[in-house]
């Protein structure tokens, strides 16, 4: 009887084992799946924050191009094709939040009233685990696309006849705004009337 409960208790080892090595797996799957999660959660944040920044220094960019077309009436002119410059501010965003714009992962499209600015980018950290093969060399990616539209009606008076305007009034929601081109306010006051900037699903 003692013979036989050994010998059981020698079949029953390996299994045993087995079962240990089973969840000590498991767990070990569980939290590279949550550390990869984590990590694109990361790389999303980074992407979010490029665009934006991306967005909004393209919006500065806007300022000369914008009051030139005013004194000779051309600002339909400009809305309907202007270039977008913004993406070299999307890396120093995306290097804060430890990430990286991938190659060609920043791009812009002038599309009017309502430009948009695309960036990729990748997080510096792998997910590095033991039971993913190749993790090693894993690292998350994602994208993130924002938009800067014009978000203003407007008109114009020229008060002298001598075909350059005096003055621009532009309702923009329930913002109204006053500029005269020969004297305009600071761009940092009135673009954040005149261009809302936000994100949008890919």
């Amino acid at each position: 009887m003692i013979e036989r409960s050994r010998r059981d208790a020698g079949q029953a080892f390996p299994i045993y084992m087995m079962m240990v090595a089973g969840l000590l797996f498991l767990v070990f799957a569980f939290f590279a799946v949550g550390k990869a999660s984590a990590l694109r959660n990361g790389a999303q944040g980074a992407a979010d924050a490029a665009a934006l920044a991306a967005a909004n220094e393209a919006r500065e960019n806007f300022e000369a191009g914008f009051l030139a077309s005013l004194p000779k009436d051309l600002l339909a002119a400009y809305l309907r094709s202007h270039p977008v410059v913004g993406c070299p501010a999307a890396q120093s965003l995306a290097a804060a939040n430890q990430a990286d714009v991938t190659n060609s992962g920043c791009r812009e499209f002038p599309r009017g009233r309502e430009d948009r600015i695309e960036v990729e980018v990748e997080g510096r950290k792998p997910v590095d685990s033991t039971v993913l093969p190749g993790s090693e060399r894993t690292r998350a990616k994602a994208t993130a696309t924002a938009v800067i539209k014009f978000r203003c009606e407007w008109t114009s008076f020229d008060y002298n006849n001598d075909g350059i305007r005096d003055m621009f009034f532009f309702w923009c929601g329930n913002d109204f705004l006053k500029i005269e081109p020969s004297n305009p306010p600071p761009w940092s006051e009135v673009s954040k009337i005149l261009y809302d900037v936000h994100l949008v699903d890919n």
